[in-house]
């Protein structure tokens, strides 16, 4: 039941940060685009380069929801865990590169607002489906 849960959690997720980065990629590229320089030619560049975030976010999205309607592929506990392990380090990293950029914002910098929403919302989501996903990876190994 957890695993499932896990899965439901994980695709949903995927699923909104594909949607965010390649079907509203101009909308993600304003939230980290202050409106002074969306003017700029690079603007495109960033809104279409998101495009390749959504993509990867599109994989991890089917690849749970294939999950989902296959539980029985993956039925050891250890390969629930390797499942679990991979999503968290997928949710992480988009956690972690986010970091500096907050450290930044204490300082008074940063390159976008990491504690505005909604970057504060994918911030602190993102580390929940890490913390989430890598806490049930190790109840599995245990």
């Amino acid at each position: 039941m957890m695993f499932t849960g896990l899965l439901i959690i994980n695709a949903i997720w995927f699923s909104m940060a594909f949607h965010t980065f390649s079907i509203k990629h101009r909308s993600f590229a304003k939230v980290v685009t202050p409106r002074e320089q969306r003017s700029h030619h690079l603007f495109d560049v960033l809104a279409e380069s998101g495009r390749f975030l959504g993509g990867m976010n599109f994989a991890f999205a089917l690849c749970n929801i294939m999950l989902l309607l296959n539980l029985d592929l993956f039925p050891n506990d250890a390969q629930k865990a390797f499942l679990l392990f991979i999503f968290g380090i997928a949710h992480g990293s988009q956690f972690i590169f986010n970091v500096p950029v907050a450290l930044e914002n204490r300082k008074g910098g940063g390159v976008w607002q990491v504690f505005k929403m909604p970057m504060l919302f994918i911030f602190v989501t993102d580390f929940i489906t890490m913390a989430l996903n890598l806490l049930g990876a190790g109840y599995y190994i245990l």
